[in-house]
C-alpha cells in the first residue's frame, strides 16, 4: 500500500503570519502612516501573501493534484469574471463584473412642468465666479420632508468634465469610440441637440480615460480644452466650430501625465489657458472672436489646476497654480506680477483660493498640506508675496474646498473638514466622503460622496460639519465637478450623468 503523503501546512503558516506582522509594522513609517500609503503598502501586502500562499500551494504543498488544480482555477477565477475599472482616490482599484451590472439606460423619470422657466447659468468651472460658492437659491435643508427628486438620468461617455449651462443648455466633454467630444445636452430633458469632436483621445491607468477639463460658456459660445491639447470655440446654438488651436504646437510642448486638465477662462475678449511651454508659454491667451493669439507668459510646467480672475492687491490678476509654483499675471499683457513657490513634488489639482484682496490660500494632497500667502505692493510696481502659516492639517487632493467666514471647508484627503484660516488650525474633522466635488449655496453644503455617488448635504460651522441629509444619485465612483442652475443640479460620472431637482424654499 502506498503511504498517505501529508500537507505541509508549517509554510503556509508562516506565510499568514508575516502577512499579518507585516501590515502593522508598515505603518511605523511616517509617510506610509497617511491613510494612502497605509492603503496601498496593506494592499500590497495582502496581494503578494496571495501570491505566496498561491506558489505554495502549487509548488510545495505536497497536496493532491486536484486540490491544487481547484486552487489554481478559484484565484484565477476573478480574473474571468472581473475587470479593472480605475482606481479611487485612495488609489484601491476598482474592480467591475465583467458579464453583469450594466450602466442603465437613458430615461426620463420626471418631466420639468416648467421646463421653459429662466434660471440662473452657472457658465464656468466652479461656477460664475469660479470660487464654488452661490448665494442663490435658498436651499430647503429638510430632505425628509422634500427629498430631491431625479429629473432625468442618462448614459454618458467616459472622462472627468463638469457641466456648464446657459438657458436650456447643458455642456460637458466625453470619450466615446476612441474620440473626445463636446456634447450639449438639454437641460430640462437630457435629450442630446448637438455634438462635435474635440480630437485626441487620451486614457492612463490611475487616471482614467477621458477629457478632463470643464468647458466654458461665454457670449454664446463653447471654449473647451481636450486633454491632447486641442482647444475649440463652439457656438452654443447649434454646435458650429468657430476656431481651433493646438496647445501642443503652441506651447511647444506635450501632455502633462494625466492630461490637460485647464478649464478656459474668458477674460474680456480673450480666452486664457494653462499650456506649460517654455520659455514664455506657461500661460496662453487667445482672441475669443477668431483664436488668434493675443499673448503668452510664464516659464512653469503646467499642472491640473486652472486659471482664474481675482482682484488682489488693488489690481485684477490671473492665478494660476502651475507644477512648482503659483502664478499672478496681469490680463491684458499676460506680464508675470509675482509668483510664490510650491513645489510639492505632487500633482497640483485643487484650486487656490482668494482669500481676500491680500491673501491666497493654497494646498495639495499626498501628506503635503496648505499654505496662507500674503500678497503686498513693494512700493516699486511690483508684488511680494509671504507664508503666513503652513499646516499639514488640510490636504485638498483634487476635491475644491471653498471659504466662508473665515473658515475652509471642503474634503482634505478624502475627509470632510475644517480649518481656520487665521493660524491653519484645523477645528474638526468630520465625515468621510472621499474624493467628490463640492458646492456652498448660501450656508448649505452639497458635498459628491466619491463612491457611491452619493449626495450630501450639509450645513457646517466652525462648530461641526452637520449633515442633514443623502440622496443617492450614482452607484459607481464620482470625481467629477458639479453644477448648480436654479434649482437643477447636474452631476456626472465616466459613465452617467443626472439631474437632480432639489427642493428650494418657497416664499
Amino acid at each position: 500500500m502506498s503511504e498517505t503523503v501529508r500537507i505541509r501546512w508549517r509554510p503556509a503558516l508562516m506565510i499568514l503570519a508575516l502577512g499579518a506582522v507585516a501590515v502593522p509594522v508598515c505603518y511605523f513609517v511616517p509617510e506610509w502612516r497617511h491613510h494612502q500609503y497605509g492603503v496601498m503598502v496593506t494592499l500590497g501586502i495582502v496581494l503578494l501573501t496571495a501570491l505566496a500562499l498561491l506558489i505554495w500551494l502549487l509548488a510545495f504543498s505536497r497536496a493532491p493534484r486536484g486540490v491544487r488544480w481547484a486552487g489554481l482555477l478559484l484565484a484565477l477565477s476573478p480574473l474571468g469574471l472581473y475587470r479593472l475599472h480605475g482606481f479611487t482616490g485612495d488609489w484601491i482599484p476598482i474592480f467591475e463584473p465583467r458579464f453583469w451590472g450594466k450602466t442603465k439606460p437613458f430615461h426620463v423619470v420626471n418631466a420639468l412642468a416648467d421646463a421653459g422657466a429662466s434660471r440662473p447659468e452657472f457658465p464656468q468651472f466652479l461656477g460664475p465666479n469660479r470660487n464654488g460658492k452661490l448665494d442663490q437659491p435658498e436651499l430647503d435643508p429638510d430632505w425628509a420632508a422634500h427629498p430631491p427628486q431625479i429629473v432625468w438620468r442618462r448614459d454618458i461617455g467616459t472622462g472627468w468634465s463638469g457641466f456648464v449651462t446657459a438657458g436650456n443648455k447643458a455642456v460637458t466633454q466625453e470619450e466615446r469610440d476612441g474620440k473626445e467630444w463636446v456634447v450639449c445636452l438639454e437641460l430640462s430633458t437630457g435629450n442630446e441637440l448637438w455634438r462635435m469632436e474635440n480630437g485626441g483621445h487620451f486614457s492612463e491607468s490611475m487616471a482614467g480615460e477621458g477629457p478632463r477639463a470643464t468647458p466654458t460658456i461665454a457670449d454664446g459660445r463653447v471654449f473647451a480644452l481636450g486633454s491632447m491639447g486641442g482647444l475649440n470655440c463652439f457656438q452654443l446654438a447649434d454646435g458650429q466650430r468657430l476656431w481651433s488651436r493646438d496647445l501642443k504646437m503652441d506651447a511647444g510642448t506635450q501632455p502633462p501625465l494625466y492630461g490637460f486638465s485647464s478649464s478656459p477662462l474668458v477674460v474680456g475678449d480673450k480666452v486664457v489657458v494653462s499650456g506649460g511651454g517654455q520659455p514664455d508659454k506657461s500661460l496662453l491667451a487667445y482672441a475669443i472672436a477668431d483664436g488668434k493669439p493675443a499673448w503668452a507668459a510664464g516659464n512653469a510646467k503646467t499642472s491640473y489646476s486652472s486659471p482664474f480672475l481675482r482682484t488682489i492687491a488693488g489690481k485684477e490678476q490671473i492665478l494660476m497654480l502651475n507644477a512648482d509654483v503659483l502664478t499672478a499675471h496681469d490680463p491684458s499683457t499676460g506680464k508675470v506680477l509675482w509668483e510664490y513657490p510650491w513645489a510639492s513634488g505632487r500633482p497640483n489639482v485643487a484650486q487656490p483660493l482668494a482669500v481676500d484682496d491680500r491673501q491666497v490660500f493654497i494646498s495639495s494632497g499626498y501628506a503635503y498640506g496648505s499654505e496662507l500667502v500674503s500678497v503686498e505692493p513693494d512700493g516699486k510696481g511690483g508684488y511680494t508675496a509671504s507664508r503666513l502659516w503652513k499646516s499639514p492639517r488640510f490636504q485638498a487632493k483634487f476635491s475644491n474646498p471653498v471659504e466662508r467666514g473665515g473658515f475652509l471647508y471642503g474634503v482634505s484627503d478624502g475627509d470632510f473638514a475644517c480649518l481656520d484660516l487665521k493660524d491653519g488650525s484645523r477645528r474638526w474633522k468630520g465625515g468621510r466622503y472621499g474624493h467628490g466635488q463640492c458646492l456652498l449655496v448660501g450656508e448649505l453644503f452639497l458635498q459628491m460622496a466619491e463612491d457611491p455617488g452619493e449626495l450630501v448635504l450639509l450645513r457646517p460651522t466652525p462648530e461641526a460639519p452637520n449633515e442633514l441629509g443623502r440622496f443617492p444619485v450614482f452607484e459607481q465612483k464620482t470625481w467629477n465637478p458639479i453644477a448648480l442652475a436654479g434649482d437643477l443640479l447636474l452631476v456626472r460620472n465616466d459613465r452617467e450623468a443626472a439631474c437632480v431637482r432639489l427642493p428650494v424654499k418657497v416664499r
